[in-house]
């Protein structure tokens, strides 16, 4: 039978399985199936009515079939099929998606973007272009938050489709002006591969410069936020800070927090949970204000 390949990212869907056996005769057929029989990759492989999603690079050997519309091209028992996430150049990611995996140079040495993230969660964001005055303050910032990033197990990493060699010499730009020492990597990207996996140039925007994009990423390398700034605003790394405490609250507790919620405030028990059962749940109490709005004091301390 052929086989196909299963990228490290999706092998928490496959029970962590790196190959599957198809007896599919056609590539769609194939993936069909594999999607057929781990039901939970189908959202990141397919579209709603199972086209292969565009972002996804399904290779038969050497042959892209995605880029070029093959998806009928007959396997045979010696065929290997290789899923490589999200590489379709200007296909917007969403949230729930792998996050693309790139190899990249940078300002603190060479890059694999998912293994440097590890079991980290990330904030991939990019800014125009080097030398310019609200990029400088921003990467500035994000230098003096460096605590506050790594408290909450969080990996920075920034981008623009300027050469190394002009990233190194803006740094230095950036701890003179700033007052700070930037300590993350800034990806050198000046053939614009990046950019493209991430959908960073909106052609109505600036059709060379990457638009103020964030990417926030969870420890399994899944899309959980994007937020895009245009050129002409400066990011609040206090707003994307808050949106990370939520993100983390929420994955790891039976919670969601409401509008305007800031570290420390009470929050809101999900639907999912019978009243009966929160004070198991949520041992500090809980406040019913509806039978489908009920609140409860943050269950776990986040350090600011």
């Amino acid at each position: 039978m052929a086989k196909i390949i299963i990228p490290t990212p999706l092998r928490k869907f496959t029970n962590n399985q790196s190959q599957f056996e198809t007896t599919g005769t056609n590539v769609k057929e194939a993936i069909l199936e594999l999607t057929s029989n781990y039901t939970s990759l189908t959202k990141h492989l397919l579209d709603p009515n199972e086209n292969i999603r565009s972002f996804i690079r399904i290779y038969l050997g050497e042959d892209d079939i995605n880029a070029l519309q093959k998806e009928l091209t007959p396997v045979t028992a010696n065929s290997t099929i290789s899923i490589v996430p999200a590489i379709a150049g200007g296909a917007s990611l969403r949230l729930g998606d792998i996050a693309p995996d790139f190899k990249a140079s940078t300002t603190e040495g060479d890059l694999e973007f998912h293994n440097w993230l590890g079991e980290s969660w990330g904030v991939l964001f990019s800014h125009p272009a080097d030398y310019t005055p609200v990029c400088t303050t921003e990467l500035g910032t994000v230098a003096k938050y460096a605590d506050r990033f790594k408290s909450r197990n969080v990996k920075v990493a920034a981008l623009s489709v300027d050469p190394l060699a002009d990233h190194e010499k803006w740094v230095l730009d950036i701890n003179e002006t700033q007052n700070t020492t930037v300590n993350f990597p800034l990806i050198a990207d000046p053939e614009r591969k990046i950019a493209e996996l991430y959908d960073k140039i909106h052609p109505n925007a600036d059709s060379k410069a990457t638009v103020r994009s964030v990417f926030v990423i969870d420890p399994n390398k899944v899309v959980k936020l994007i937020i895009i700034y245009p050129p002409a605003t400066g990011r609040n790394f206090d707003e994307i800070l808050r949106v990370i405490d939520s993100l983390q609250l929420t994955a790891y507790h039976k919670v969601a927090t409401p509008a305007n919620w800031k570290n420390g405030e009470d929050v809101v028990v999900v639907p999912s949970i019978a009243t009966a059962d929160i004070p198991k749940h949520f041992p500090k109490g809980y406040t019913e204000v509806k039978p489908y709005l009920r609140t409860t004091p943050q269950p776990v301390e986040i350090k600011n």
